[in-house]
């Protein structure tokens, strides 16, 4: 490396981007872990190593390659995988690396398809196996429990399952959109594909061989977030590799913020890898970084250090109310032309476009934005947190991408929106029922799929806006959408309806299964109001005021206003009141804590980097406390603000 590069302090990480090249040696190819804190560059570090290795460009700053690496895999019918976290990622990564064919750059749920797609036969004795042993458990449980709404619930999902094993003989291919609902029989759903192909790896030797001779390189970047199973699965290749595989794992402990993630995941690496750290923040100017630093301080340690040519060194503040404020949105209001005035920027004052308000608890948003009560069931049944968190919940796709728009363009009076929704998604005008007829059997399913759209809407003019259920029961009686199959228990016939929707007992959730604790949570979302499924899909597509955690994945904004406020949090998974000492810890969270476990504290801590680390210039933290003052002494203790820069109001 020249001497430039080295007394040029922005340049500190190029040796990291060295390092990798030398693990990606296809002579002597050796597994890596890439830690790098925010905004370090990451996905500049993978398309600077890869547009060097396949397009031969910066090769003057690596003398050390010999290896023609086009040559390489097109003789072998390789290529290099990368496994990204969002589309967004996806699309960057291809568009820089100008969709080199020898580099598949895919999400997991993409990637996963792209190696189980052809087992078909081995999908189908996985399902039925896994159908079969989830009829057991449900029989089993409904032999012991006694009747009620469980029992109803349990009855229903048997029959559900039953069906769906029945089918299976009948299916000659499965299907999967990566992007889109899957409803039809054929199709399997987004967890079931991850399930499938971490069993696959971790289980057959011979799919352990298709991956490696496929994919020699497998790049996986979010690695902290990724599944665990499908992660756990993929250390166990690279572990009893045979032949040339390098496994490379871009990640940051840190900023783990879903629990389906291997936690301390740079633990779990065994065998010699190497580990490259990354310390440059090229994001966010200087007082910002002091901030996250001095946060991460009691985690692992890891400091950054700031460009040295931003123009500016950044200004942070922090506000504290009192938890029984009445009018927050006033209050926030008020903070953001404080900020605009301590800034110097009047972007903070125009409207709430020129900040992004991130929240550090997705309840909180669920509250303010109105979808409240269609998210806390779902969110209470753990298994179904991260794809209602990233809005890829196959159940709840249904609403979002078939219902609502045939809903929207209804009352829009746009009949040719209409008219593609239905050809799109609806069975009545689909290849068997449409396509494939004459004229006149066509005109009779059209009038058919008029009329199924007009009973819809008719729900939508009632007095009483219409709840999830309705809706549900609407779109099965007519035939308008395929019904997911775990929706297909609730999707009752008429003498059925009335028993259902007014079934006031309730399931205390003590000794049930994950089944019937699923099944509760249908339940209760089914009774809401359709009418929020509007606002759940502005907040987890990044159209509303507030932005998921998962939308602000690799994200950067000038202005940030993070809030913070337990009341509205109603989680259990996240305790803001404890990490900023208002709250003492629990004898769990100590007992956690001695035995290495995930706390609520540093679960917090995490969450509380992430959005803090989104920030460029200006930084406002909000929060809303029962003490203010013991929130004012435990963040001037551990040196995160600076007396002059907290505001109590």
């Amino acid at each position: 490396m020249s001497d430039q590069f080295i007394a040029d302090d922005n340049h500190l990480d190029d040796p990291v981007d060295d390092k990798i090249i030398q693990c990606l040696d296809m002579n002597v190819p050796k597994s890596f872990f890439m830690f790098a804190g925010a905004g370090s560059g990451k996905t500049r570090s993978l398309v600077h190593v890869l547009k060097t290795l396949l397009l031969n460009e910066n090769r003057e700053r690596h003398n050390n390659i010999d290896l023609d690496y086009q040559r390489y895999f097109r003789l072998r019918r390789q290529q290099i995988a990368v496994i990204t976290y969002t589309n967004a990622a996806r699309d960057e990564i291809k568009r820089r690396l100008q969709d080199n064919p020898l580099v598949s750059v895919s999400t997991i749920h993409s990637f996963v398809w792209i190696l189980i797609q052809n087992h078909q036969s081995d999908i189908k004795k996985w399902l039925r196996y896994k159908l079969q042993e989830d009829i057991d458990d449900l029989k089993y449980k409904q032999s012991r429990g006694r009747a009620g709404k469980a029992a109803r619930q349990r009855d229903r999902s048997i029959d559900s399952k039953q069906n769906r094993l029945n089918q299976l003989d009948s299916i000659n291919r499965f299907t999967y959109s990566p992007d889109h609902n899957n409803t039809d029989k054929d199709a399997l759903n987004h967890t079931e594909v991850i399930q499938i192909c971490a069993d696959f790896i971790k289980k057959n030797p011979l799919m352990q061989k298709i991956l490696i001779a496929k994919f020699p390189i497998l790049l996986v970047d979010e690695s902290q977030d990724t599944n665990k199973h499908l992660m756990m699965a993929l250390l166990y290749v690279q572990e009893h590799s045979v032949g040339p595989f390098c496994l490379g794992l871009i990640g940051d402990s840190m900023q783990q913020i879903y629990q389906d993630g291997v936690f301390n995941l740079n633990n779990k690496l065994l065998g010699d890898w190497e580990r490259p750290t990354k310390k440059m923040n090229h994001r966010s100017q200087k007082r910002i970084v002091d901030l996250i630093n001095s946060i991460r301080a009691d985690d692992d340690g890891l400091e950054q250090k700031p460009r040295s040519d931003h123009p500016g060194e950044g200004i942070v503040r922090l506000f504290i109310l009192p938890n029984n404020t009445q009018n927050k949105k006033a209050a926030e209001k008020k903070i953001a032309i404080e900020m605009a005035s301590l800034s110097e920027d009047s972007s903070w004052s125009e409207d709430e476009t020129g900040y992004k308000a991130l929240t550090l608890e997705h309840h909180m948003a669920a509250s303010r934005m109105g979808f409240l009560g269609m998210f806390e069931p779902l969110y209470q049944v753990k298994h179904l947190r991260t794809e209602l968190i990233d809005g890829s919940l196959t159940e709840l796709e249904f609403f979002t991408h078939q219902v609502l728009p045939l809903v929207t363009a209804s009352n829009n009076k746009d009949e040719f929106a209409v008219m593609s929704v239905l050809r799109k998604h609806s069975p009545l005008l689909g290849k068997d029922n449409f396509t494939n007829q004459n004229g006149k059997e066509q005109k009779i399913q059209l009038i058919k799929a008029q009329y199924a759209v007009m009973h819809l809407m008719a729900l939508f003019q009632e007095d009483t806006p219409p709840s999830f259920f309705k809706v549900l029961c609407c779109v099965a009686s007519m035939a308008l959408f395929p019904i997911p199959e775990k929706l297909k228990p609730f999707a009752v016939n008429n003498s059925e309806k009335q028993e259902i929707s007014e079934s006031s007992d309730s399931i205390d959730g003590k000794g049930l299964s994950r089944q019937e604790i699923e099944l509760d949570g249908w339940d209760k979302l089914l009774k809401e109001p359709f009418c929020q499924i509007e606002n759940y899909l502005d907040y987890v597509s990044g159209q509303g005021e507030f932005e998921t955690h998962q939308g602000v994945k690799g994200l950067e904004f000038p202005r940030v206003m993070a809030i913070i406020d337990d009341l509205e949090e109603r989680g259990f998974m996240f305790d803001y009141e404890k990490l900023f000492g208002v709250k003492e810890l629990s004898e769990t969270d100590k007992k956690n804590e001695l035995e290495g476990k995930d706390t609520s504290v540093n679960r917090t801590r995490r969450l509380f980097y992430v959005i803090c680390s989104r920030a460029e210039k200006s930084l406002a933290v909000v929060c809303y406390t029962e003490s203010p003052s013991a929130v004012k002494n435990l963040v001037t203790e551990k040196g995160w603000f600076d007396p002059k820069e907290i505001v109590m109001m």
